[in-house]
Parts: C-alpha cells; sequence; structure tokens
C-alpha cells in the first residue's frame, strides 16, 4: 500500500510540474500574439511567418502536455484499482491501461526522468512488463511540423491580426489564401477544444467505470469466500 501511495504522490508532483510549463507557455504565446500584432501593422510578412510557426509549436507543446495529464490520471485510476485488488487478493496485478499511460509519458521530456524510475519500480512489483522506448519521436514530429505548417500560418495570422493581413498591399495579400471569416475560424478552434476536452472527460470516465466493476467484483469475491467459510 505504502508503494503504490508513493507513486501516487510522484505522479501529483509531476502533474503540477506540467501545469506550471502550460502556464509558462501560455503566458509566452500571448507575448508571440503581440508581436504578430506590431508586425502585421508594419506589414512584416517574413517576421509574421516566423512567430506564427513558433506560436504553431507552443501550441502543440500544449496540446502534448494536457495528453500528459491525462495518462497521469489514467495511472492515478491504476493506482487506486490496484488498492482495491490489493486489499482482496493481497498482491499487486499487471495493469496494461497503467502500462499504455507509461509508455506514453516515458516519452515526454519535461517528466521522463521520474516516469522512467516510475516505470522501473513498477516492473519490479510486477504491474508492468518492460517497455521500449521510442527515440525518434522528436524528429517525426519536427518532419510532421515542417510539412503543416504551411498549412497552418495564414489561418494562425488571419486569426490574431483579425484579418488585418489580408487587407495589406499585394505583396502581402497575394501570398494568402482566400481567408475564413473570424467566426468561421473561432469556430473551428473552439470545436478542435472541444473535441479534446470531450475525449479527455471519456477517458476519465471510463477509468471510474473500471475503479467501480473492480470494487463491486471484490466485494462480490469476499462475501463468496465469507460464505464458503462459514
Amino acid at each position: 500500500v505504502g508503494l503504490v501511495n508513493e507513486w501516487s504522490l510522484k505522479i501529483r508532483k509531476e502533474m503540477r510540474v506540467i501545469d506550471r510549463q502550460i502556464r509558462d507557455i501560455q503566458r509566452e504565446e500571448e507575448k508571440v500574439k503581440r508581436s504578430i500584432k506590431d508586425a502585421a501593422k508594419k506589414n512584416q510578412r517574413d517576421v509574421c511567418v516566423i512567430l506564427a510557426k513558433e506560436l504553431i509549436r507552443s501550441r502543440r507543446a500544449v496540446s502534448k502536455l494536457y495528453a500528459s495529464k491525462a495518462h497521469m490520471n489514467s495511472v492515478l485510476m491504476g493506482m487506486k484499482n490496484q488498492l482495491a485488488v490489493l486489499r482482496v487478493a493481497g498482491s499487486l496485478q499487471k495493469s496494461t491501461e497503467v502500462m499504455k499511460a507509461m509508455q506514453n509519458l516515458i516519452k515526454i521530456p519535461e517528466i521522463q526522468a521520474t516516469m522512467r524510475d516510475l516505470s522501473k519500480e513498477m516492473m519490479k512489483a510486477g504491474i508492468i512488463e518492460e517497455m521500449l522506448e521510442d527515440t525518434f519521436e522528436g524528429l517525426e514530429d519536427q518532419e510532421e511540423m515542417e510539412e503543416e505548417a504551411e498549412a497552418e500560418i495564414d489561418k494562425i495570422l488571419f486569426e490574431i491580426t483579425a484579418g488585418a493581413l489580408g487587407k495589406a498591399p499585394s505583396k502581402v495579400t497575394d501570398a494568402l489564401p482566400e481567408p475564413e471569416p473570424m467566426g468561421a475560424a473561432a469556430a473551428a478552434v473552439d470545436e478542435e477544444d472541444d473535441i479534446e476536452a470531450m475525449q479527455s472527460r471519456l477517458a476519465t470516465l471510463r477509468m471510474r467505470i473500471h475503479y467501480v466493476i473492480y470494487i463491486y467484483f471484490f466485494f462480490f469475491l469476499r462475501i463468496l469466500v465469507s460464505k464458503k467459510l462459514l
């Protein structure tokens, strides 16, 4: 029990670290947005493009950090399940859900060291099996960024400048596609955020359902055992 509680405390500590990093990145995003607006007023498209790429990178970083928090919540729910199993069966059990979550968490550079140590402890305890780390994720992300960034830049610029770049001289507007109305762009962003939030809530709900099933199963098992002993 003490070991499981210790793991849970470490996970919560790393979640607070992730929260601070998200806030720091979002503060920097606001600075970048202001810089984009200033550059747009001066018709400095090259500067706007560079800043827009940085904004895209930071938004993707925040999305990954939120995803890592969801994985951490999965691990925490898994720890609660393990405590329920431990109280009834007297030993910890393997958990594929915890293993999948740890497999994803061990790829996050900001928390990699802690997650690697935790995974080793969990392997010794028999909760998860040995995992292979994916060391190529960063390179793949960079290639994906280069391929997709160009398609997002104009959308980002139009969104932040409220269409100001679309009204700039021809050398700027010629390079821009026909912009979407601001309402449509904002709605698209809100819809993506809603989908991510919904997926996170569904993942949490599934874990809670599994936890309730565990509790009822082992409660029923204890009743059967007690009756058999009588």
